[in-house]
């Protein structure tokens, strides 16, 4: 399969790097907007799309992915890991009637939350639905927080921290987690400014507790240079119990591991004419699968 990577941040190189890895494929190429070294340019992608199996796309969901999706679905079958809770619906109609129109296949919202996650979340309300379902992430850096966070006018660079509350007995996910970040400003910004905006985002910061600190470049080149993550879900109804629970030294390259894994589904899918969009819920898990899954009984 040739597979090609949308975007060289943290999730593209480790996304490149695990293609190059798989047996069964070929990494056709990075295309990034930016003039790097090793890249194709984003604005001739569409110059490849017969020649191409299937789209890694590594963008970010509070600005890229809801516009990017839609638009490549049409023309390649693609892969993302749209990951707005809130706005996963609304996203999956878009691309679901951009691939439709193209006859390609979507794979969208892939990842470990949502993502593996999810289907977590479905196995055990459908097995114990009168269990207690909670789910916790971190301590560690969430890519897309972080990622919202750049977004904002005169910040340089970001890291942002989700740190769970496992003694927290409520339900509500804004108490069961709280939110650090560490910010680069431009020399000149607003920081009274930026910390309003960050504290204040929907769907992403309001609503927790979130505290913003300001360092230097170096500062966070020092201390916050990794992209450990994880988290878990569990349920339990008091007789049984289930748990998934992950922990990352590199949320990029486990992110990206299963976006590689849904980029061969998604090949596979639309070799059998099956177009459209779908989530991990919607796929038999033999399509991910790299080799026969009988072996794996």
């Amino acid at each position: 399969m040739k597979i090609a990577v949308v975007g060289l941040g943290n999730l593209g190189r480790s996304a490149a790097k695990i293609v190059k890895n798989m047996p069964d494929m070929e990494l056709f190429g990075v295309f990034s907007r930016r003039n790097m070294p090793d890249t194709l340019p984003y604005d001739e992608i569409m110059e490849y799309k017969n020649e191409i199996d299937a789209l890694i796309l590594c963008g970010g969901s509070a600005v890229d992915l809801p516009v990017m999706t839609p638009f490549l679905a049409e023309h390649f079958n693609v892969v993302d890991s749209f990951d707005t809770h809130a706005d996963i619906a609304k996203h999956y109609e878009n691309v679901n009637k951009s691939a439709k129109t193209g006859g390609k296949t979507a794979l969208v919202s892939c990842g470990w939350d949502p993502g593996l996650f999810s289907l977590m979340r479905i196995y055990a309300d459908a097995i114990l639905p009168d269990g207690k379902l909670r789910t916790y992430w971190g301590k560690g850096v969430s890519q897309g927080h972080s990622d919202a966070i750049r977004k904002i006018d005169g910040v340089v660079d970001a890291r942002q921290y989700t740190i769970p509350d496992y003694n927290y007995e409520g339900d509500n996910p804004h108490k069961m987690h709280r939110r650090e970040c560490f910010v680069v400003a431009e020399n000149n910004a607003d920081k009274a400014e930026i910390e309003h905006k960050i504290k204040t985002m929907p769907k992403y910061f309001a609503g927790y507790d979130t505290a913003v600190h300001f360092v230097s470049t170096d500062e966070l080149r020092q201390n916050h240079s990794g992209f450990p993550h994880g988290g878990r879900v569990v349920c339990d109804n008091g007789e049984s119990a289930m748990e998934l629970r992950l922990k990352l030294n590199s949320n990029p390259d486990f992110t990206a591991g299963i976006l590689v894994a849904c980029a061969r589904a998604a090949y596979r899918l639309n070799s059998e004419d099956k177009t459209g969009a779908f989530t991990m819920a919607d796929l038999p898990v033999r399509y991910l699968a790299r080799g026969n899954i009988f072996d794996m009984m």
